[in-house]
Order: structure tokens, then C-alpha cells, then sequence
């Protein structure tokens, strides 16, 4: 039996880390696969027989500088203390840029006396300041290599010891390198002056790489830290304490002690701590940092409420229906942290680049280095072309670093599902972003989707001489005691109009036809036209056939005196159906309605809303079918639905979209969930997944394009035709550039307009 925990892993520095990880975990006993994600610093390990134990799996990872721990049981499952570490982390970086930062910059400066000194535009430093210029760059490299690059170091003795390199190994090899060297042309330069190059060495290397590739990941750190502020902003949602009716007095708890039933009352400006069902009172309710929608939305008795929401203005009661784990708001950070933290099908080019990156860099920063020896000694002197190869060498290990083909695509995913949640858009994976752009077909049901799924007063006709109120209040009075579920409809449009309802005396529901009862003294009936026909009432030239095609149903309200109004009740169409349906097809997808109800009324519906494909009377085992003949034909197919139902052509459909208002079963099923149902939603995730996968191919290519062309520029290719060669600084700053470049680019999504 296969199961999967969710780790926190601690020491990751770089992208190439994670692939470290991951191959660690996939060889250790009891565990079948793992994948590991350095944006969101988790680890989620499938085991098989009997499970690995954390301890045992931290054991195998310790020497290797990286560790695990269990993911906190926050509300929602996810663990927000990987931010906390990250900006623990920023504020590391942050002390050591500004240690690196000036001495990189005196560095500079002394680099730049000696190049302008060079072309006789300055004159030459004085050989007491050369003298002191040269103590102090050593000075200042050694600060630089075993304080500011601690890390590197580290990294460089794990690489010796057990073979595992990352970003940091490469960073650390090289400045290592340059800065030996230095050290032992500084102290020999004498006995050695034949076979070394003049000069002061690469302290100034040392430094400056160090620097860049510090601010680098500063930057790097900090941009990562914004790919997450939708997830932040979410978890920042949550109540802390709760106000809960306990023994008829008000009392303050934590949130975390709120307990299914209970009546929690609301002030203004407070936010609500569970998801409830208002019982007392009325207000207004800002959801919009759960569904995108800006309007604060009236709450009055019945309506529900959701944890981690505004009230904005009045005082009212709710009873605590969902607690904990199980509220919107807790499933939504759940499934926004594990999408954030998975990966997605085009990350696994880059991954299986990036686990054999870092020992072909070595291989080809080494091979560099005895190239330069073996061709270069002869035209160019064994010193000239030590000193080209050296710092070909180091040039190669520092712009080659693989961190930018590892950030490519989650930084791009992190910011794509954050956007996305702040939208009302939930995604369960990067797989289901993915595929979500290259869906050419839509698969939608009729009710619950395109209408609101349940029955409302779309008209109400008056006879001549009658009165609109007095008409709906007296079919209210009489519908309130049905127990029929087009009765609800009518109550509720009198209880929306504040319509005070007439007592009823005499009742009595009449199987199939609808109701009677005695309103102030006259006996009146409500119902089918049958049962209209058995009071006598007044049907001649009344015709509703036109309006059972459009899938409304007559109640006729009358007495022995006659027809008084007919009431049409209807599941409408929601009001963002039908621009929601024109959006999808200026995208060129194909929309197809599938729905279990009669030909009539879905054509109605299909016409009201533009789709112009549909299929009635479907059982859940049609629509199955119908999702699989679509994928015969090659088309990539999202199904939108929101019954149980609807479950089993969510799970085939290619990208299953569920209403967030919908059943609890087709939620789980489905890749996508449309928070409180709204269908206009569903275009925009379409738009969302389009945006986020070009930025991953961006984010892609010029990662790649960076690595290729920069190694062979590095290692001093293009020397013998154009003398091109690439200073170590310039290859630091260039790669910590790529770095940042990437995820700047991904955190222009968060400025799309879905």
C-alpha cells in the first residue's frame, strides 16, 4: 500500500539543490518516488510497503548539508514556516551584500587605476600604493571568501566528500581557485617569475564574483519572496480568535477551539473565523481576497459565510458549520500551497538538464584550463596562457550555473497559482496549469453551471385589475407551507420584495397539482393547470407552451372567482454565462453543452447563452462518452460541471473544471474549482494558464540560450579568431543577472488583467 507525507527541507540554496535532494530521497528504502520543489522549500515522498521515517530520510540528507521536518498541521495542511526561513534568509544575504558590496567596489576602483594607467589616461599608482593596493585586495579576498562565501565553501567541502555539487560547489571552486592562486603567486611571485604571470593575481576576482553572485541571491530571494505574497496574503486571512455564544454570554476563543455548532457572532470590520450559516442579523461582506469579486456581498439569515472574510458594516450571528481544516479557506491555502510546490510536465526538460549540468560544467571549465595549457603555452607563453586559462576556468564555473534553468518554471507556476486563488481560480497542480492552455474544447453542463441551479421567479403576470404585491403575497402565503421545491422560488421573491404574507387558514397540498387554502376569507389554489381546470378557473386563450419550451414552469394562482396571476419559475441562466461563453470562443475553443435535461429546455438555454452544440437527456454515462469521443479526435478537452453526477467526465476530461458552489465530490475530482460557481471565471483561466506557460517558455529559453552561449564565451572559444575573452567579474554579474532576470519575468504575471 503507497502512501505520501509533505517535508519541509531546510539548507537548499539554489535550484540545483533540489535536484540533489530529490535523487537522495528516490534511492532511500521504502520510498518510491519524491519530488522536491526549491520555490516552495518542500519535499512530498511517496512510499511503498513500509514508509521510510522522517529521521532516517534527514540522515541521509545531513551530510550533504540539507535536512528534513515535518510539515507543520497548520489549518489547510500547508506550512507557512518556509517563508519565515526565506526572509530569515533575505536578511542573511542582505548583511552579507552590504559586507561584499564595498569592498567590491574599492576593488573596482583599483582595477579600474590600473586599466585606465594602462591607456595613459590616469597616472600609474605610486609603488607605495601599489605596494598597500596588493596587501589590501588579499585582505579584503580572504574576508570575502570565508565570510561573505561561507556557503561556497561549505558546498566545495560536501563536493570533495561525498560528491554532490550544486550552484554554490561551482561559485566556490572557482573563487577557491582564483584566490589559491593568488595567494601563491603573491608569496612565490620571486622563485616562480618565469613560469607565472605578472600581475597581482584574482584576489580582485575573488571579491567581485563573490559580491555579485551574493547580490545575486539577494535579489533572487527577495523576488522569490513575492512570488509567494498570494499565498501570504491568504494566510494572513485567518482569524485569530473567535467571538462564540457560550452559556448565553459572548466569549472570546482562538479560532482553533470553535467547534461545529456553535453560534459565533461578527462585528464590524472583524473577520469571520469559520464557515457558517447566518442565523441573526444582516450585513455586508468583502470576500474579495477569497473570490476576486470587489462588491461586498449582503448577508442576511441563511446566507453562508466564509472564514477568512470581511464584515464590513452591520452586527450579526452565524452557526459554525465547517471548522478547522475542513473551512473554504483552509482547502483553498491547501490547494494553492501544494500547486505552488508541484511541477509541472515542461519542468522535466530542465530538471534532467540540471542533474547533469553541474559535473559537465567541471568537465568543461577543467577541460578549458588544460586547453588553454596545451595550445596557448606555445603562441602565448606558458604564463599568458596559464592566466587565460585560469580564469577561463573560473569564468566557465560561475556563468554556467544552472540556478536560472531551475527557476524557469515554479517561479513562473508560484506566481501563476497565487494570481489565480486572488481570482477565485483554485488549481490543484502545475500539470493541470499546464494543460489548461492547450484546451481546444469545453465540455459543459447546463444546470448549476451555465444557470444557477435552482428554481426563481422570472415572472410574475397579474390579471387585469389585480395588484402585483397583493398577487405574490397571497401565492407565498399559500406556497410557504408546500413542501414542493418550486414553492421555496416563490417565497423567496415576496421575502426579496419584503412582502408581508397573509395568513393562511384551511390548507391543504394536493399531490401533484399544487396547494389550496383560505386567504382572508376567500379560498384560493396555486398550481399546475389541471389543477386550475378542477377550480373552474378561466383558461381560454391562455397558451404556455412557448414558455415550458424556454424551460418555465406555470403556477397558476386563482379562486372560484377566477384566475388571479400566473407565477413562471425557472433555473435562469447566469448572468455571466453567456459573455463567459463568447470569451471562450474568440479564444477558438470549442463549447459543448451536455445536460440530462429535455431537448427543449436545453436548447432554450444554449441559445440564451450562444452555445450553439448540445446534447439533452444525458446520463453521467453519456457524458463520459461524450468526453471520450471528443479525445478520440484529438482535442484537449476541459469539462465543466458541478454535480456528483458530473464526477466520473471530470476525472476523464483532460482539465476537469468544478463550480465552487457545487457538490463536495466534484470539487475533489476536478483540476480546477471556479469559486462560488462562476462560469465567467472559467475564460479566465484559460487566459491564466496561456500567460503563465509563455512566460515558462521565456523563462526557458533564455536560460538555455544563456548557458550555451556564455560557456563557450567563457572558456575562451572565440579567443584565436576575434579575441573575445570573458572577465570573471563580468561572468559573476552576468550570472546572478540570469537569475534574477527569470523571476522578474514570472512576477510580471502578477500584472495581468484576467
Amino acid at each position: 500500500m503507497s502512501s505520501a507525507r509533505s517535508f519541509q527541507v531546510h539548507g537548499m540554496h539554489c535550484a540545483s539543490c533540489a535536484a540533489i535532494v530529490e535523487k537522495t530521497l528516490r534511492k532511500q528504502p521504502g520510498v518510491a518516488g519524491a519530488e522536491v520543489s526549491y520555490t516552495a522549500g518542500t519535499a512530498k515522498v511517496n512510499f511503498k510497503g513500509t514508509p521510510a521515517r522522517a529521521e532516517d530520510l534527514s540522515s541521509a540528507l545531513k551530510p550533504l548539508g540539507y535536512s528534513l521536518a515535518e510539515a507543520s498541521p497548520m489549518p489547510g495542511g500547508y506550512d507557512h514556516s518556509q517563508m519565515l526561513k526565506e526572509a530569515a534568509l533575505a536578511e542573511e544575504l542582505r548583511r552579507k551584500v552590504r559586507v561584499a558590496l564595498p569592498m567590491a567596489l574599492l576593488s573596482l576602483a583599483v582595477m579600474a587605476w590600473h586599466t585606465l594607467a594602462e591607456f595613459k589616461a590616469v597616472p600609474a599608482m605610486p609603488a607605495a600604493v601599489h605596494s598597500a593596493s596588493e596587501g589590501l585586495l588579499a585582505l579584503l579576498a580572504t574576508v570575502s571568501l570565508f565570510y561573505v562565501g561561507q556557503n561556497y565553501l561549505s558546498a566545495l567541502r560536501r563536493f570533495v566528500r561525498h560528491g554532490a555539487a550544486n550552484m554554490d560547489t561551482l561559485v566556490g571552486l572557482g573563487t577557491g581557485a582564483a584566490y589559491v592562486y593568488s595567494v601563491v603567486l603573491l608569496v612565490l611571485v620571486g622563485p616562480l617569475k618565469n613560469y607565472l604571470p605578472a600581475g597581482e593575481g584574482y584576489f580582485d576576482t575573488t571579491i567581485i564574483v563573490i559580491a555579485f553572485v551574493t547580490l545575486g541571491k539577494y535579489f533572487e530571494v527577495r523576488a522569490r519572496l513575492k512570488t509567494g505574497e498570494a499565498l501570504q496574503s491568504l494566510l494572513g486571512l485567518q482569524a485569530k480568535n473567535a467571538r462564540v455564544l457560550r452559556e448565553g454570554r459572548e466569549t472570546e476563543v482562538p479560532v482553533d477551539e470553535v467547534r461545529a455548532g456553535d453560534l459565533v457572532v461578527v462585528k464590524p470590520g472583524a473577520k469571520i473565523p469559520v464557515d457558517g450559516e447566518v442565523t441573526e442579523g444582516a450585513s455586508h461582506v468583502d470576500e474579495s481576497l477569497v473570490t476576486g469579486e470587489p462588491v461586498p456581498v449582503e448577508k442576511a439569515p441563511g446566507a453562508a459565510v466564509v472564514a477568512g472574510t470581511l464584515n464590513t458594516t452591520g452586527t450579526f450571528t452565524f452557526r459554525a458549520i465547517k471548522v478547522g481544516g475542513d473551512t473554504l479557506l483552509a482547502h483553498i491555502i491547501k490547494l494553492v500551497g501544494e500547486a505552488q510546490a508541484s511541477k509541472a510536465p515542461v519542468q522535466s526538460l530542465a530538471d534532467a538538464i540540471a542533474a547533469v549540468f553541474v559535473p559537465v560544467v567541471l568537465v568543461i571549465a577543467v577541460a578549458a584550463l588544460v586547453l588553454w595549457l596545451l595550445l596557448g603555452a606555445g603562441p602565448l607563453g606558458f604564463p599568458l596562457a596559464l592566466a587565460h586559462g585560469l580564469s577561463s576556468f573560473v569564468c566557465v564555473l560561475v556563468i554556467a550555473c544552472p540556478c536560472a534553468l531551475g527557476l524557469a518554471t515554479p517561479a513562473a507556476v508560484t506566481v501563476g497559482v497565487g494570481l489565480g486563488a486572488r481570482s477565485g481560480i483554485l488549481i490543484k497542480d502545475a500539470a493541470t496549469l499546464q494543460k489548461l492552455g492547450r484546451v481546444n474544447a469545453v465540455v459543459v453542463d447546463k444546470t448549476g453551471t451555465l444557470t444557477r441551479g435552482k428554481p426563481e421567479l422570472v415572472e410574475l403576470r397579474v390579471m387585469p385589475g389585480a395588484d402585483d404585491a397583493a398577487a405574490l403575497g397571497i401565492l407565498a402565503a399559500l406556497e410557504q407551507k408546500s413542501e414542493h421545491p418550486l414553492a421555496r422560488a416563490i417565497v423567496a421573491a415576496a421575502e426579496q420584495k419584503q412582502i408581508a404574507l397573509p395568513a393562511v387558514s384551511a390548507f391543504e397540498a394536493l399531490k401533484g397539482r399544487g396547494v389550496r387554502g383560505t386567504v382572508g376569507g376567500v379560498e384560493y389554489f396555486a398550481g399546475s393547470e389541471r389543477l386550475a381546470r378542477e377550480h373552474g378557473g378561466i383558461l381560454d386563450n391562455l397558451n404556455f407552451d412557448e414558455e415550458t419550451r424556454q424551460g418555465r414552469t406555470p403556477i397558476l394562482l386563482g379562486s372560484a372567482r377566477g384566475l388571479l396571476a400566473v407565477a413562471f419559475v425557472a433555473d435562469a441562466p447566469k448572468e455571466s454565462a453567456a459573455d463567459a461563453v463568447a470569451k471562450l470562443q474568440a479564444q477558438g475553443i470549442r463549447i459543448i453543452m451536455l445536460t440530462g435535461d429535455s431537448e427543449r429546455t436545453a436548447r432554450y438555454i444554449a441559445q440564451r447563452v450562444g452555445i450553439d452544440e448540445v446534447a439533452a437527456h444525458a446520463l453521467p454515462a453519456d457524458k463520459l462518452a461524450k468526453i471520450q469521443e471528443l479525445q478520440a479526435q484529438g482535442l484537449v478537452v476541459a469539462m465543466a460541471g458541478d454535480g456528483v453526477n458530473d464526477a466520473p467526465a471530470l476525472a476523464q476530461a483532460d482539465v476537469g473544471l468544478a463550480m465552487g458552489d457545487g457538490a463536495d465530490a466534484a470539487i475533489e475530482t476536478a483540476g480546477v474549482t471556479l469559486l462560488h460557481g462562476d462560469i465567467s471565471k472559467l475564460a479566465q483561466a484559460v487566459t491564466l494558464s496561456r500567460h503563465t506557460m509563455r512566460i515558462i517558455k521565456q523563462n526557458l529559453f533564455w536560460a538555455f540560450a544563456f548557458n550555451v552561449l556564455g560557456i563557450p564565451l567563457a572558456a575562451g572559444v572565440f579567443y584565436p579568431w576575434f579575441g573575445w575573452l570573458l572577465s570573471p567579474m563580468f561572468a559573476g554579474l552576468a550570472m546572478a543577472f540570469s537569475s534574477v532576470t527569470v523571476v522578474t519575468n514570472a512576477l510580471r504575471l502578477k500584472t495581468l488583467k484576467l
